[in-house]
């Protein structure tokens, strides 16, 4: 029997990622046209993309600690956030669980800042072992949501215990994804856009 979904219950919510490389791809427009057109509750990670490539170029040149890496990665998804945000406006902004149900009562997509939350986490290594992946199954274990969708600019194979082989979570992600409860998928963005609601609202 399928749930009823109401935004006020935290177990209706679906915790999308947003790969970081999406911000290169020319389909960003119509995917971000489409997560904040649905209805159901969604909380939307991003990914660091460049801006994470930036601390991971860097680290090495300067001789940079992990956890100041790790850190400054999670400052790079925020920085995705803003942008993200900038590109689709009907996406609010949220980076506390309050603030994800006001925008949920409103009817719209919450966008994760993950800085306020994040950087004073002390469940999750601070090494690139972790990276937004692993760190939008922490969100969906926070906020005991129904559902973690990945969804990345590349084909997706569908076997979880291949993912880190094929390079498509990190390395930490199985071990994380395990004590989520609710159900794990990851799509490409061709995927989503050809499948329309139905490839994120299950």
């Amino acid at each position: 029997m399928t749930r009823p979904r109401d935004a006020r219950s935290s177990g209706t919510i679906d915790v999308v990622k947003l790969g970081g490389s999406l911000l290169s791809t020319p389909r960003l427009g119509d995917l971000l046209d489409l997560l904040a057109s649905t209805r159901a509750p969604l909380v939307l990670v991003p990914g660091g993309g460049p801006f994470a490539d930036a601390v991971r170029d860097i680290q090495p040149q300067i001789g940079l600690s992990d956890v100041a890496a790790h850190q400054m990665a999670i400052l790079a998804m925020e920085q995705t956030a803003l942008a993200l945000a900038d590109i689709e406006p009907r996406l609010a902004l949220c980076a506390d669980r309050a603030a994800i149900a006001e925008a949920h009562a409103e009817g719209r997509a919450a966008l994760w800042r993950p800085a306020l939350i994040a950087l004073s986490a002390s469940d999750l290594p601070t090494s690139w072992d972790v990276t937004s992946d692993s760190l939008a199954a922490w969100l969906a274990i926070t906020l005991g949501a129904a559902q973690l969708t990945l969804i990345k600019s590349a084909p997706v194979i569908p076997a979880r215990q291949h993912w880190v082989a094929e390079g498509l979570v990190d390395q930490y992600f199985p071990l994380i994804s395990q004590r989520f409860m609710g159900n794990v998928r990851a799509l490409s963005v061709d995927d989503v856009l050809g499948k329309g609601l139905g490839a994120i609202a299950a």
